[in-house]
């Protein structure tokens, strides 16, 4: 078996191996939570509540439940929203896709602003626009998201509407296309400012190197210099951290979602935690978790393959 198989099939296993411990706390954790899923803070008949346990199979052993649990999971069938009777994934399918749209969109503001700040920083190092581009990333991993979508929602959406009247950006909602930029650039902010400053830090590494000194001795523009050689060099740090970004963008999701009013996972998500809805807490986490895994796996083999540094065993040269 080539080097290259051993390499996917182990990080597949690896992967597969983070799931099922994934399903197993999330269960476990699901189950300490104080109260039941039916009173939502209210009394109700001990035999109308011993009825909905035995039909959900709350009454059987935890162990039982948790072997018919991970069964399930593994057949697609993550249980029904208690108690309304709603299947978890179809409650995924419809909102998701409102999560994974504002997911991509700060992503991609992320990436690429991040990578023009971290590159601008490097080129004029020690300049204004070195210290302008710091402080911005000084403030995305020091402040945090629902700050930053509280400080956007009132200065962009608020007075800047009330001072020209136009609703340039709409504060709430999902519906029309201004409604997606705020939310997006808040939740987008922390990871711009940790690829901004991981550029940084890269670039200076590649402009000092002896390549591009050769390049300059020949008389290469400072222009092809910079984004034909040094950013493409410098850019696999980014790569590298792709994995860990999404998963903030998207566990960050949750608080935007509720600060704008977003009809995403994350508002069924928190709604589902005050009333400890157990399958759909649980379902949530573990395809959230299973999503975030299968991300970081999907980076891992592109660095592998990408770097020529890196084996395919894992090891390195």
């Amino acid at each position: 078996m080539s080097n290259r198989i051993k390499f996917i099939l182990k990080r597949i296993v690896y992967s597969f191996i983070t799931v099922v411990v994934l399903i197993g706390f999330t269960f476990t954790l699901m189950h300490m939570l104080p109260g039941d899923p039916f009173s939502g803070g209210k009394a109700i008949p001990e035999a109308t509540k011993a009825a909905l346990f035995e039909k959900y199979g709350l009454d059987k052993p935890i162990l039982v439940q948790f072997f018919i649990y991970l069964g399930n999971v593994f057949k697609g069938d993550l249980g029904v929203s208690l108690p309304d009777g709603r299947q978890v994934t179809d409650i995924i399918a419809q909102a998701f896709p409102v999560s994974f749209e504002l997911g991509m969109r700060a992503l991609i503001f992320a990436f690429i602003l991040g990578i023009l700040l971290g590159v601008v920083a490097a080129v004029k190092r020690g300049t204004v626009w070195d210290s302008a581009s710091m402080f911005f990333a000084l403030v995305g991993v020091s402040v945090p998201s629902f700050i930053i979508g509280s400080i956007l929602q009132y200065f962009l959406g608020l007075k800047l509407y009330q001072s020209t009247g136009v609703e340039v950006f709409a504060i709430m909602g999902w519906e029309s296309a201004n409604a997606k930029i705020l939310p997006a650039f808040a939740l987008a902010f922390s990871s711009m400012a940790t690829i901004s400053r991981l550029m940084r830090t890269s670039m200076l590494d590649v402009l000092n190197s002896d390549y591009i000194k050769t390049a300059k001795a020949k008389g290469l523009s400072k222009k092809a210099i910079i984004w034909k050689h040094a950013v493409r060099n410098a850019i696999m740090p980014v790569i590298t951290v792709m994995g860990p970004l999404v998963a903030a963008v998207l566990t960050g999701a949750f608080v935007a979602e509720n600060i704008f009013a977003i009809p995403g996972l994350g508002k069924y998500f928190v709604q589902c935690v005050q009333t400890n809805n157990y399958p759909v807490i649980a379902g949530t986490t573990i395809f959230y978790g299973s999503f975030l895994i299968l991300a970081n796996l999907v980076v891992d083999l592109i660095y592998g393959f990408v770097d020529p540094r890196v084996k395919l065993t894992g090891g390195k040269e």
